[in-house]
C-alpha cells in the first residue's frame, strides 16, 4: 500500500482547511451512513493538490513518535467531540480504524490519512442538529485533532 493515495472525490460538506506549519491542506468526508445501533459511520481524510496525504506528512517535525497515530488522533478527536458522543459505562461510543494499514508495522505513520469513523451521539444533542451540522462538526474536530498530531 503506498502512502499516498489519489484524491477521492468531492466531500459530503465543504472541506474544512487543515494547518501543518505552513502548509495547507483539506479534510473531507464521505456521505454519512447509519449503521446498526444508531451508529453514525463516516469516512475522513486528509488531502493536498496531488491527493490524500500521509499520517507522516501531519506527523510532529522531529519524525513520528513509536505509537501508531491512531493512538493520538482518536482521543484528540473525542476530546473535540466532547459532550455529544455517548458516553457508556465510562468509555466513548467512537470508533476509528485506518481504511488502509501501513505495509511496515514498525512505521505505523507511513499510510495514507484516511480512517472509517463510527459515533453514538447523545440523542438530546442530535435531535437538535441538523445532518450537515452535525456532518460539520464531526468534520471540523477531525481537523483539529489532525492538526494537533503536528
Amino acid at each position: 500500500m503506498p502512502e499516498r493515495l489519489p484524491h477521492p472525490g468531492a466531500s459530503y460538506i465543504k472541506e474544512h482547511e487543515v494547518r501543518i506549519g505552513d502548509r495547507r491542506l483539506s479534510a473531507g468526508m464521505s456521505r454519512p451512513q447509519e449503521g446498526p445501533d444508531d451508529w453514525w459511520l463516516a469516512v475522513l481524510w486528509v488531502t493536498d493538490d496531488e491527493g490524500v496525504v500521509s499520517f507522516r506528512e501531519v506527523g510532529p517535525d522531529a519524525g513520528p513518535p513509536p505509537e501508531p497515530p491512531l493512538h493520538r488522533l482518536g482521543p484528540a478527536l473525542a476530546g473535540n467531540l466532547s459532550g455529544l458522543i455517548r458516553e457508556v459505562d465510562g468509555r466513548w461510543s467512537m470508533r476509528l480504524v485506518p481504511l488502509y494499514l501501513p505495509e511496515d508495522d514498525a512505521r505505523p505513520w507511513r499510510c495514507p490519512l484516511v480512517v472509517r469513523t463510527a459515533f453514538q451521539f447523545e440523542p438530546a444533542l442530535q435531535a437538535t442538529l441538523g445532518p450537515n451540522q452535525l456532518a460539520d462538526r464531526v468534520l471540523a474536530a477531525f481537523r483539529r485533532a489532525v492538526e494537533s498530531l503536528h
